[in-house]
């Protein structure tokens, strides 16, 4: 009888464990909120295995490194689909800017024990999806819009770090990188207002 019990158990474990891992989330930006909430907030993460930021900071990096591989995945759709040669100059851009910017972001997250998203997140998923859609001109207009919602957000979230963030080296590359935001803030606009 006890080793029914144990079977009946180990078979009701089973199926439990197996139940919440087929409805883990494939969000890989939420993933890496979950995972840096888990992080115990030590100052000595080589040694703790903690996260060496506080809560905003890990928030902020997760937050960056997803909006800039959106970007670049956004970019590199627009280069071979966009039929406006100053939208194609744009991503060009893009790639070039954002692979520099997320190079820097994901070293400074490995020295501070942050964990970054490894795929772009379910609503830049559901953009590109949208967007792979489209074809000329439509393309180039959702791109667009895509582009200016996205820095107008970039912009915001920077503009905050740069002044709030805890860690001097987010804190630095906030400040640094928020320039360049800012261009290209200007630039997407200036597209979008030459195509209407």
């Amino acid at each position: 009888m006890k080793k029914l019990c144990s079977m009946i158990m180990l078979a009701v474990a089973a199926l439990a464990f197996q139940s919440c891992g087929g409805s883990a989330s494939n969000d890989s930006k939420a993933n890496a909120d979950s995972a840096n909430e888990t992080k115990d907030t030590s100052t000595n993460a080589a040694e703790t295995g903690g996260i060496a930021v506080d809560t905003d900071d890990s928030q902020f990096a997760v937050e960056a490194a997803n909006g800039g591989m959106a970007e670049v995945e956004l970019a590199k759709l627009a280069e071979t689909k966009a039929t406006n040669a100053k939208v194609k100059e744009f991503a060009a851009m893009m790639i070039k800017d954002h692979t520099m910017a997320n190079e820097e972001l994901m070293g400074i997250a490995k020295t501070k024990n942050i964990t970054l998203p490894t795929t772009v997140g379910a609503d830049q998923q559901t953009v590109m999806g949208d967007l792979q859609k489209k074809t000329g001109a439509e393309f180039d207009k959702g791109y667009v819009d895509a582009m200016v919602k996205d820095h107008d957000k970039d912009v915001t979230l920077f503009e905050k770090a740069s002044k709030d963030a805890k860690d001097t080296e987010l804190k630095s590359f906030a400040t640094k990188t928020l320039p360049v935001l800012k261009m290209h803030q200007q630039a997407i606009k200036a597209i979008q207002d030459g195509m209407k």
